[in-house]
């Protein structure tokens, strides 16, 4: 554990960290990745030319700073980390690395600040977020590996199904090579996938939401196509590329973001490709509790970029208890509402009091919407959310 001296120094010197902002954490990559290019094959390099990745880490490392003296709030913190860092199969002996290059980053970025005390200050908790993610890390991978149908490490899938949901999505049906029984998940959670694109010099990857509800034969996975080539990677060469029969190696499912374990009524808002984890929450209940109430709110562009459409309507028609409305952003005729979602217009159906709201979708739409919840009175402790990509508050 840390001194009250060394706390003290992490704390004071916090605000020179976050003077220098996300400059920092992208000086961290270009040097690590310099020093050690293999990286390149686990970290998402898109994150990193986008500048999500950096301002990610330099959100994760401020927060932890300034509530160091203060472990346990950071628990949703270490929890959300650990979880992103088992899809990608993160290994404690690159801890040291990581480490290495973050304190050199310190001492070189802002060197009248970061002397060889407060280094050696930084060192200690670093040292103290890696064991805590470390240790949890572990636990994560003894319970993927030892639970019913388990395992460790990239598992090889045969594409059983390719299915096209919309204009942007496609879903693809993984059976297991072994033909063994799969792991369960919790509804909401994802699937690390590792690829390596044609012509592509980095092995690559991606968390994809499971779709579907859970069972011990497939998963289901639905990928929206990027249109920028720095993002589209991976997504390109699943819908172009990856055929029926082929096979793509998948870790775990893991995820902070899934379907809590309470009977209260849920409110499931999604937009774009955000609608595949609560859909698979929504399957869930569907089958597992009928009797409990659902509120299912989507919105998307058009009509042709509505995903699982027939599928939800097909759900609300067996089950008097699901209540679903959509908002299509250039509007149609046979939409519920059109333009941006307002839940001023169904306020009334909603279980403001004590229902649970679950939120994914693009970062600016979470926080639209929560601002709405917020507004209607919901408690802040009810509304979950999951952010495509790293981490982005809202």
């Amino acid at each position: 554990m840390l001194t009250s001296r060394e706390i003290k120094i992490v704390k004071a010197t916090t605000p020179a960290l976050d003077c220098a902002g996300v400059n920092i954490t992208k000086h961290f990559y270009n040097r690590m990745f310099s020093c050690n290019p293999e990286l390149k094959n686990i970290f998402n390099m898109s994150n990193q030319e986008s500048g999500k990745q950096p301002f990610a880490l330099f959100s994760a490392i401020s927060t932890f700073s300034k509530n160091i003296d203060n472990l346990p709030t950071l628990q949703p913190l270490i929890e959300r980390v650990a979880q992103k860092h088992t899809s990608y199969f993160i290994q404690p002996d690159q801890y040291e690395t990581i480490g290495k290059h973050l304190l050199a980053t310190l001492a070189e970025f802002i060197p009248d600040t970061f002397t060889p005390e407060v280094i050696d200050a930084w060192q200690k908790a670093y040292e103290l977020l890696a064991k805590l993610l470390i240790d949890r890390e572990h636990d994560i991978y003894t319970i993927s590996r030892n639970g019913t149908g388990g395992w460790y490490g990239p598992r090889r899938f045969i594409v059983a199904d390719k299915t096209i949901e919309s204009e942007l999505v496609t879903s693809f049906t993984l059976k297991p090579e072994d033909r063994n029984t799969l792991l369960g998940y919790r509804p909401g959670q994802y699937l690390g996938v590792r690829v390596k694109p044609p012509a592509h010099k980095n092995i690559e990857i991606r968390q994809y939401s499971l779709s579907d509800k859970p069972n011990s034969s497939t998963y289901r996975i639905s990928v929206k196509r990027e249109s920028q080539p720095r993002d589209g990677i991976v997504s390109s060469f699943l819908h172009d590329t990856l055929q029926m029969g082929d096979i793509l190696e998948a870790y775990p499912p893991s995820g902070a973001f899934f379907l809590k374990e309470t009977a209260r009524p849920v409110v499931l808002i999604s937009a774009g490709v955000g609608i595949t984890p609560l859909l698979s929450m929504l399957e869930s209940i569907h089958e597992k509790e009928p009797d409990r109430q659902i509120t299912f709110l989507h919105a998307c562009e058009k009509r042709e970029q509505h995903s699982f459409k027939g599928r939800v309507a097909h759900l609300t028609s067996r089950n008097s208890n699901i209540k679903h409305h959509y908002w299509y952003a250039s509007g149609a005729k046979e939409t519920s509402f059109s333009g941006l979602m307002d839940l001023e217009f169904i306020r009334e159906q909603l279980p403001i009091i004590q229902g649970g709201f679950y939120l994914c979708g693009p970062t600016g739409f979470m926080k639209y919407i929560k601002g709405q919840l917020i507004g209607l009175q919901v408690s802040s402790n009810r509304i979950f959310y999951e952010a495509f990509g790293p981490h982005s508050d809202i």
